[in-house]
């Protein structure tokens, strides 16, 4: 990490900030993705009498806790992240941090579907604000010119979390009941609390920030471009990921206990991704985006036709987290430049675009495993949003000469 830090913190100081920040990042993976192994177990806890008829349906209807999550990102993103353009930063951190364990317990001990699928959704509120305002304080810890690096450590606990929280928590929860899991997950938050509180220091608020300055970042017609690259395009990773469950069981006909297994090669995957990502976006986001796009394109089509052995389903999941999380910190450095000023608005209106993506990737993927029953039709579905996400990308990158993004 660079040594541009405040000169009243030690590197030690900032290092340990950073690694507290992205604790808040690890529980956030954990919570967003643990339910992608579980979601069998959940739809025949929740949904009995649907189980009884069809399984996949069953299983597809649970994905709505999915996509219910990803639109409590989507609402509270800008909202939260507006809202608080006054308030310290760090007192902001923390109290993101409190929802979010108030909200994973009460998913894990309510009774029905619904309450479930409400608790979700109200967990997911804080996700993109935790997001785009840690970015904004790691940026100003590493200092300027880091961006991208700076997003790419926070979401490093995310993709962290994919290789060792998910599966454990995920194991767990096939042995011990999801609900088990999920107050796991809320014991996580509560450690990243404690980390966020102790070791993060002061942060206030911008010098400028008020709501309606940061609520101006959305006249800039290349933030919502960015939005829609996200969105679009992160798609395809979330209408495969959503239902790895019944890809590795159903179409590569493996045993349950693969599943942990197949989720930390995808975390694997989304850590080399996620550090790449980071990489590229200091260098220039709009070349980034687009090769990324199309190695994104390319990796779908591979799970459509190679998904239906064990040696197919790792390889492919290996290569899907790489080139789909590696968009995640290069759309978010390029919302957080053309946002201007509000940089946080910026940095958290990249998770919202994300969890479009989730709740459009989970949605149209749960409609494919629905109608055909085979796991590796969300495949096409993830190629169909993914190419879309190129050709958005592609106007982005013309309109580059009137509506700079990388040059400040």
């Amino acid at each position: 990490m660079p040594a541009a830090a405040p000169a009243t913190l030690t590197r030690a100081r900032v290092v340990a900030a950073v690694i507290a920040l992205s604790a808040g990042g690890f529980g956030i993976g954990v919570t967003e993705f643990v339910a992608m192994g579980l979601l069998p177990s959940m739809a025949q806890d929740l949904l009995p009498a649907q189980w009884a008829a069809s399984p996949a349906v069953a299983t597809a209807t649970a994905g709505h806790l999915i996509s219910a999550y990803a639109l409590g990102v989507v609402v509270g993103a800008p909202v939260l992240a507006a809202l608080g353009a006054r308030t310290p930063r760090k007192r902001l951190l923390v109290g993101f941090l409190i929802g979010f364990v108030i909200a994973t317990f009460l998913a894990a001990v309510l009774p029905t579907f619904g309450l479930v699928l409400a608790a979700r959704f109200v967990a997911g509120l804080p996700h993109g604000a935790y997001f785009g305002i840690a970015s904004v304080v790691a940026s100003d810890l590493l200092g300027p010119g880091n961006k991208g690096r700076a997003g790419s450590f926070i979401l490093a606990g995310l993709t962290i979390a994919n290789i060792v929280g998910v599966p454990t928590i995920t194991w767990v929860g096939q042995v011990a009941g999801w609900r088990i899991a999920y107050t796991m997950v809320a014991a996580v938050f509560a450690v990243a609390l404690c980390a966020v509180a102790w070791l993060v220091p002061h942060q206030p608020p911008g010098r400028t920030a008020s709501v309606r300055g940061e609520l101006g970042a959305f006249r800039n017609v290349q933030v919502w471009v960015a939005i829609g690259i996200g969105a679009i395009g992160t798609g395809g990773f979330f209408a495969v990921y959503s239902y790895v469950s019944p890809l590795v069981t159903g179409s590569a006909g493996m045993d349950v206990a693969a599943v942990p297994w197949a989720l930390v090669t995808t975390g694997v995957g989304m850590t080399i991704g996620n550090l790449l990502g980071g990489w590229l976006a200091d260098r220039g986001t709009g070349r980034a985006i687009l090769i990324l796009g199309v190695s994104s394109a390319v990796t779908l089509t591979l799970i459509g036709l190679l998904a239906r052995t064990p040696v197919g389903v790792f390889a492919t999941l290996l290569l899907l987290g790489v080139t789909s999380m590696a968009l995640a910190p290069t759309v978010q450095a390029r919302l957080m430049h053309a946002a201007r000023e509000a940089e946080g608005l910026g940095a958290s209106l990249n998770h919202a675009a994300m969890n479009i993506g989730n709740a459009l990737g989970a949605y149209l993927g749960g409609v494919a495993l629905a109608t055909t029953g085979d796991a590796r039709n969300t495949a096409w579905v993830g190629l169909a949003l993914c190419v879309l996400g190129v050709g958005l990308t592609v106007v982005g990158v013309r309109l580059e000469r009137s509506h700079p993004v990388d040059r400040r």
